[in-house]
């Protein structure tokens, strides 16, 4: 019996179509060049009708996704803003620059994150500082600012942070980008009960391990290989199926649902 039969899900179906859940909605997702989630986001985004801005630190990639974005959706709006989330100005102009851009925002993905593999006993202050600075201090620079916006506009609108599993359970080496992780699930929980009055749902997604080439490059095949088998599934999720999630907590499909962090694996803690 191969593994195929044995467990049916162990092999990734193609990408669903868009149903059109996002039609008439404005987008800004940080952390989208490349090949992760965040691109993928921005691509199931496009397909289910929003139009979308893309952001990310990286300006030669991000350039390049834009033109691939634009090519695969000519009938979408696409605009790219280089934005990192260290930086509290940067933050502000990109949603500043957005929401000129295509005259409003509808829904803000806070994705962009940093990983690393280094045991406490071994780390550094910096690369301490440089995980929690970018994965959770970014993430609440770019919810403070969202907020601000839609509090301005007074039209409502959604957040669907980036966060992970590893912010419930424990890993090897990880101990900052899980308590990056778990920061940020906490600050969905307590910014989504301050949204509410202001019209703004804030949720988030906790993937386990979602493969893609950049994290290949990053991470060694031993390790991946060894987290992929380990799923439900006996695979990694393939960034599309976490950006489908994000895609349906950005939509009015989950209208009432606000402060929760969906884990999209079996493995919660």
């Amino acid at each position: 019996m191969n593994d195929s039969t044995a467990r049916p899900l162990s092999v990734a179906p193609e990408p669903t179509p868009g149903h059109g859940l996002l039609i008439g909605r404005t987008a800004v997702v940080t952390a989208a060049a490349g090949t992760g989630i965040g691109s993928a986001t921005a691509r199931r985004l496009l397909s289910e009708g929003a139009d979308v801005v893309v952001s990310d630190w990286h300006e030669r990639r991000l350039a390049e996704t834009e033109v691939e974005l634009k090519a695969e959706f000519p009938d979408r709006r696409v605009a790219s803003i280089a934005c990192d989330v260290q930086s509290t100005e940067q933050v502000n102009e990109l949603v500043r620059g957005a929401a000129t851009a295509f005259g409003r925002i509808d829904i803000m993905v806070n994705n962009a994150g940093l990983g690393g593999e280094t045991p406490v006993v071994d780390m550094t202050d910096e690369q301490w500082d440089r995980v929690l600075d970018i994965t959770l201090n970014g993430t609440f620079r770019c919810t403070r600012a969202a907020l601000g916006y839609f509090r301005d506009a007074g039209h409502g609108g959604v957040i669907v942070n980036n966060a992970s599993v590893l912010g419930w359970r424990a890993q090897h080496g990880q101990a900052h980008y899980a308590a990056a992780k778990a920061g940020v699930m906490a600050l969905t929980r307590c910014s989504a009960i301050e949204a509410a009055e202001l019209g703004v749902r804030i949720n988030a997604v906790a993937p386990s391990i979602a493969r893609h080439a950049f994290l290949d490059k990053v991470s060694s095949t031993e390790l991946l290989d060894r987290l992929s088998e380990g799923e439900a599934f006996g695979r990694a999720a393939e960034p599309w199926e976490v950006a489908a999630t994000i895609a349906m907590l950005a939509s009015d499909y989950t209208s009432y649902l606000t402060g929760e962090v969906v884990s999209v694996s079996s493995q919660r803690a």
